[in-house]
């Protein structure tokens, strides 16, 4: 039936909302429903040009093009929860973001956003722009190091971030190494 493939998009998008990874792009999905979207627009206007003034076939030349405007927003919301999906990976894992499920027009658009973002972030050295936009319960976090990083520069000082060590800093001195995956935070 037409627009089962396109249904088959939408509940892989919200499936996918709330994963952690951004699952396989479906290529055969997305190029079967268009393949049906062009089948529904050479049928639409088949049916335009035969019916006359038959209202049988103007109402089937209808649906047609109902379905096919279907297919298309149905394109549209999975390819772009995918991009919503990616913006937002892309800002807050911009070094370890993995690309090896995405199409090859999204990887094209990860390394441009990721060139645009390194750009507005050189210009706003003093701010970082990829931090929560939520203030901090506390101004002072107890940290667990992860690996071995050597030692870290502070305003208020220097650590030395061997495995497994624990500090008590600044938030704001460790909230770039927490992103990086470098410390972590201690749960109380």
């Amino acid at each position: 039936m037409y627009g089962d493939l396109a249904d088959k998009l939408i509940a892989e998008a919200r499936r996918s909302e709330n994963l952690e990874q951004i699952p396989l792009y479906q290529t055969d999905i997305v190029r079967a429903v268009c393949r049906e979207t062009r089948q529904l627009s050479a049928l639409e206007d088949q049916a335009l040009a035969t019916a006359g003034s038959d209202r049988t076939k103007l109402a089937t030349a209808g649906v047609y093009g109902l379905c096919q405007r279907r297919n298309k927003r149905c394109l549209l919301a999975y390819h772009r929860q995918r991009l919503l999906k990616l913006q937002k990976k892309a800002w807050h894992e911009q070094d370890s973001f993995e690309t090896s499920n995405l199409s090859p027009s999204e990887q094209v658009f990860v390394r441009e956003f990721n060139e645009v973002l390194v750009n507005v972030k050189d210009m706003f050295e003093d701010i970082d722009l990829t931090g929560s936009m939520d203030p901090p319960r506390e101004m002072y976090v107890e940290v667990r190091c992860l690996q071995d990083a050597g030692e870290i520069q502070t305003e208020y000082g220097v650590f030395d971030l061997s495995k497994n060590s624990q500090f008590y800093v600044r938030q704001s001195d460790v909230h770039r190494l927490v992103q990086q995956k470098l410390v972590e935070l201690v749960k109380k």
